[in-house]
């Protein structure tokens, strides 16, 4: 079904047992306490690659991913946001996070620097929108800064691991290698599976039909 950038998102129960390393049992079991903050990758550059300094902290409910991803983002500059005042502020509800849009004006204000939303609007990218895809990620990175975004539907990493958020998910994109071919992502939905690579052209398709926010 055709979606647009605003459609609801959230972490279904669907979503959370077809997430690769799955989350065992009813969903309820999303609700567990969030994992202690942890080194996911260290800030390094070089060779056309670059992977920032995340404090990850896993999503502490099923509908908290939108809240959760921002706060992976944001910890990268050293911040820590408390992720309950965060979701109040995108308006976060058992339903989710309304839209991309309501994550870049957190971004904005605890930041301290410039977001923007950007849509992918058709139900695949095209190659004009993943090559824009990934010079934002690069150009974002290299800024010390991390892009938040809205998936949905199943995607693969590079290691073959299938990763399914049918209902919609937000993921923070916290590194890139090969000049952007290939990205990292940090994923607050289960700390058994906190960080991965994927390919921007996975990455384009899984955003396709809703949106990320970017330098």
């Amino acid at each position: 079904m055709a979606t647009t950038l605003l459609r609801n998102t959230v972490l279904t129960a669907a979503g959370i047992a077809a997430t690769a390393g799955g989350i065992a049992g009813p969903a309820i079991a999303a609700h567990a306490a969030p994992a202690e903050k942890s080194t996911v990758v260290a800030d390094r550059k070089g060779h056309g690659e670059r992977e920032l300094n995340v404090r990850y902290e896993a999503q502490p409910n099923f509908y908290y991913c939108g809240p959760a991803a921002a706060r992976n983002a944001i910890s990268v500059l050293g911040k820590n946001i408390d992720v309950d005042a965060m979701a109040k502020e995108m308006g976060t509800t058992e339903n989710g996070t309304n839209s991309i849009n309501d994550i870049t004006p957190v971004l904005n204000k605890e930041t301290g620097k410039p977001y923007r939303s950007v849509e992918i609007r058709s139900p695949k990218a095209d190659n004009t929108q993943t090559d824009k895809l990934r010079a934002d990620i690069v150009h974002t990175v290299d800024d010390g800064r991390a892009v938040v975004a809205n998936i949905a539907g199943t995607t693969t990493d590079t290691d073959g691991t299938t990763h399914s958020f049918e209902g919609g998910h937000y993921i923070s994109v916290v590194g890139y290698q090969n000049n952007g071919e290939t990205v990292t992502i940090a994923d607050s939905a289960n700390p058994n599976t906190a960080s991965y690579r994927i390919t921007v052209d996975n990455l384009a398709d899984w955003i396709a039909t809703r949106g990320y926010s970017t330098r």
